[in-house]
């Protein structure tokens, strides 16, 4: 193959003029990726200078099974985007762990996106068209694809801008201590659904669907407004993160109390814990996340559990109410000291 510039992709046509009632998967596969598909992995990798053994890790880093050697997977679009990835190897990401631990990042992030995107197109299909079949979530996902695009990106523009800001802010901390890129003082919060197993047997689909998107809603409103971000939701249960103690403590609070008044949502426990931890590819981890999720397990319904750490913090803080309890015996910390948080008006 030639070393030259492949064409770009072609145009992708009016979703006005096509006549969807002969649009069969591959068809629509290849409408959606922005080409068809040409080339196989060997040809790909000829044309970009990929390392073949790489190539395939970070194809499967993606989330996608190796294809077979004669099978044509690839499209001019990926032809393109693996001449990026030899560029940025040479500039940027040098050595491989660091460039597959990206991938794999990415590819858990939007593959979960895709997955809600689709779901979510199928609805709206099924209340437009009064059917939830595939390819009409499928077909909606093609015709809306290239707002879909802008504003994936635009949201990611306004995500990075927001992170650039807090790591030069908080680069530096208060004693003048130099912090790693990814090492960072944090205050880490888990809020969990009280019985939710019990709960899913007493409801329908559809009120666990509802349950679960009015639960995401709170949470993703009350903790952007307090200054926070959610680092992942799972299952039952949110894990969020502040660079103050006290934005984390309100946040916390501000949980407890929406939830009391939403009749669909079974009340909250909740747990943070304050220090350094690995922010890493989206997530967090370290003893802070340890600490934080045994003061959740341990916490009573409608209640709010903090460590030591908090305690130091909030413990001069008017707008809180700190009550030392009974030293934890949990799964991994036989003495866990830690402190009920109320607001300051419920003393």
């Amino acid at each position: 193959m030639s070393d030259e510039p492949a064409p770009g992709p072609r145009p992708l046509p009016d979703p006005a003029q096509i006549d969807w009632s002969e649009i069969e998967g591959p068809v629509l596969d290849e409408f959606i990726l922005g080409a068809p598909r040409e080339f196989t992995r060997d040809e790909l990798v000829e044309a970009t200078g990929l390392d073949p053994e790489e190539s395939g890790r970070l194809w499967r880093a993606l989330g996608f099974p190796d294809p077979a050697p004669d099978e044509r997977v690839f499209t001019r679009v990926d032809l393109e985007a693996a001449r990026k990835v030899v560029d940025l190897t040479r500039e940027w990401l040098p050595e491989h762990g660091p460039r597959e631990a990206v991938a794999r990042a990415i590819a858990q992030s939007l593959s979960r996106l895709a997955e809600w995107q689709v779901g979510m197109l199928a609805q709206v299909a099924a209340a437009h068209v009064g059917e939830l079949t595939p390819l009409a979530a499928a077909r909606l996902a093609a015709e809306v694809l290239p707002e879909l695009e802008s504003l994936q990106s635009y949201v990611w523009r306004r995500h990075l801008a927001a992170t650039a800001v807090r790591w030069t802010a908080g680069a530096q901390r208060s004693d003048g201590e130099l912090i790693s890129a990814d090492t960072w003082p944090l205050s880490v919060g888990f809020a969990d659904m009280v019985g939710f197993t019990r709960t899913t047997r007493r409801r329908s689909m559809a009120e666990l669907g509802e349950m679960i998107e009015r639960f995401s809603d709170v949470t993703n409103e009350v903790i952007a407004n307090g200054r926070g971000r959610i680092i992942k939701t799972v299952g039952d249960e949110v894990l969020f993160a502040t660079e103050h103690p006290a934005d984390a403590a309100a946040i916390a609070l501000g949980l407890r109390d929406r939830v009391r008044i939403e009749p669909s949502l079974p009340p909250l426990r909740i747990g943070i814990a304050h220090g350094m931890v690995l922010a890493r590819y989206g997530d967090v981890y370290g003893e802070v996340v340890n600490v934080a999720s045994r003061l959740t397990s341990e916490a009573r319904p409608d209640t709010v559990l903090v460590d030591r750490e908090m305690h130091e913090s909030l413990r001069d803080d008017p707008r809180f109410d700190l009550r030392r309890i009974a030293t934890l015996h949990t799964r991994g910390y036989t003495h866990l000291r830690a402190w009920a948080l109320r607001g300051a008006r419920e003393r």
